[in-house]
């Protein structure tokens, strides 16, 4: 079993000062780094950087030199200000330890703490050795140079965090201000936007793009009949349905009131009309419950594609498609017609 498995560190009372995304510090790279510079430098056996309290329970096996080296430094009470202990024999904090009477023998031990950006003690970095050593105020003025670099550390990396949690969060942001909050798809400015970006993209690549305009009939009439909170809940529904008949490369936004936009880019006429045809048929597979009333919800839609207007604007495949879903409304509603050039 891993140290860190051993000893399992409890940060729940370092509050900001050390994000958890920034533990176990004994596997970070920046910390080992750290550790490695004080070994070398002051010539001992380990230096370890020491975060919140460690358990000393240990689980029933050999435990491993670091594994006691950890212990040892998490039975050392929490220091303000730096602790050279140059032989643990005769140091009267250290001298009956059993991990000085006993394996591994533990005779050199340096303490140093390390403050959060409130200045709070966090934690320690220590050395460990199994000779006393002599530690003169040159060590400890570098010792305490490396506990400011595990400082800067902890602050650069908790700044980081805090950024990535900032940029999370102003995504979030921006994305719910491109969802319509009633039904969950793109409002209006969104789908209008990734229609301009997919023809840009599909005049780009050669291929066609269609949309399809959507409009639920006679939803004034449920409103009326039922109520806004009714008419709300068909809105609802009938979204989760058409988003149900579409790739996740195409979109589905709130058009309007009542009226849906599908963007389909890529798909030819032929192809968006077997996608509308598909709503159309979903919409009306089942009646709805409103209240003690069951509803039939229906829906009609026009089709316009670069297929058959080339050179067409956005703007206009909408205005072509609104035209082609007005003659279906006309012609008895529930139906899908495609514009056509005249």
């Amino acid at each position: 079993m891993a140290v860190l498995d051993q000893l399992q560190p409890d940060y729940s009372a370092l509050t900001l000062d050390v994000p958890s995304e920034l533990l176990p510090l004994e596997l970070d790279e920046q910390i080992l780094r750290i550790r490695r510079i004080g070994k070398r430098m002051f010539r001992v056996a380990n230096c370890l950087v020491v975060l919140g309290d460690w358990t000393t329970e240990q689980p029933d096996g050999e435990l491993s030199k670091t594994t006691l080296e950890l212990a040892f430094c998490a039975s050392m009470p929490r220091i303000e200000k730096l602790l050279t202990v140059s032989d643990t024999r005769i140091h009267p904090a250290t001298k009956k330890h059993q991990l000085v009477i006993g394996e591994p023998h533990i005779r050199f031990f340096v303490s140093c703490p390390i403050h959060g950006v409130d200045r709070a003690v966090i934690g320690n970095i220590n050395l460990l050795d199994y000779v006393p050593h002599v530690f003169g105020s040159d060590d400890q003025a570098m010792l305490a140079d490396l506990a400011c670099l595990v400082e800067r550390e902890l602050h650069l990396r908790s700044m980081s965090v805090s950024q990535l949690v900032l940029q999370k969060k102003n995504k979030n942001l921006r994305r719910r201000s491109l969802i319509d909050p009633l039904i969950g798809t793109w409002n209006r400015g969104a789908i209008m936007r990734i229609l301009e970006v997919e023809a840009v993209r599909c005049d780009k690549l050669g291929v066609p793009l269609s949309l399809v305009v959507v409009d639920l009939d006679y939803f004034k009439k449920i409103n009326d009949t039922h109520g806004h909170p009714a008419g709300d809940t068909v809105l609802v529904k009938a979204a989760s349905r058409m988003r149900s008949c579409i790739r996740p490369q195409e979109a589905l936004g709130r058009y309007g009131g009542e009226e849906f936009l599908v963007v389909l880019p890529g798909s030819s006429q032929a192809t968006a009309l077997a996608v509308a045809e598909r709503m159309r048929a979903t919409i009306a597979e089942h009646e709805e419950r409103i209240g003690h009333a069951m509803v039939k919800l229906t829906i009609s839609a026009g089709i316009a594609s670069t297929e058959t207007f080339p050179q067409a604007t956005t703007e206009e495949l909408i205005s072509r498609a609104d035209v082609a879903l007005y003659k279906a409304k006309d012609s008895g509603r529930n139906k899908v017609l495609c514009a056509t050039a005249d």
